[in-house]
């Protein structure tokens, strides 16, 4: 008897590997992941410049192979696909209720800018130039850093900054200054 070959269909589902180490790797690749960008830092997170996006695009593309093995059917790519978003889900949920623990997973906000005083050593320790720096500023909308208050590299890699506010004497002094420019034009125009 003269076997037929495999139809399109079932070349599509048919599994590669075993169910248990489609899930089995996903798991262990993600984890591996957590500890790897953690280790890595926020620098990666966030992305600043054109060598860390190129590091985390390929790396999705390393992994790729370790996570669906032999395996190119549907079937194991919407398994692994579904692990995948089922393990970030339980340890999201897991980590809601666990502070310590998650801060110990993400790490701690750093303090790049305090009181308009950029530290450097925090900057050092994250792996971000003054340009980095200023360029991200820009992105929110800041002319400089001289505008910066308090500048936050938070645990997802995010810079939040909180501008300087006005002090009420140079607040009071602008109010003065826009008043004698109304009544110095008022006065031009009065004696024209």
């Amino acid at each position: 008897m003269h076997l037929m070959p495999m139809t399109i269909v079932e070349h599509m589902f048919h599994l590669g590997l075993p169910i248990a180490e489609k899930i089995l790797r996903p798991i262990v690749v993600y984890f591996f992941l957590i500890v790897g960008l953690r280790l890595a830092g926020k620098r990666e997170l966030a992305q600043l410049n054109p060598f860390d996006l190129v590091v985390l695009l390929t790396l999705s593309n390393t992994v790729q192979n370790a996570i669906i093995g032999d395996d190119n059917s549907v079937t194991g790519g919407l398994i692994g696909a579904a692990t995948l978003l089922a393990l970030n889900y339980a340890v999201v949920r897991f980590l809601y209720g666990h502070d310590k623990l998650e801060q110990l997973v993400e790490g701690a906000p750093d303090v790049l800018i305090e009181n308009g005083v950029i530290q450097p050593d925090r900057l050092r320790q994250e792996l971000i130039t003054l340009q980095e720096l200023e360029a991200a500023a820009h992105k929110q909308g800041l002319a400089s850093l001289d505008e910066v208050d308090r500048a936050v590299l938070e645990p997802g890699g995010s810079i939040c900054f909180l501008a300087k506010k006005p002090t009420p004497d140079a607040t009071r002094h602008d109010e003065i200054m826009k008043r004698l420019d109304r009544l110095s034009a008022q006065v031009a125009a009065l004696g024209a």
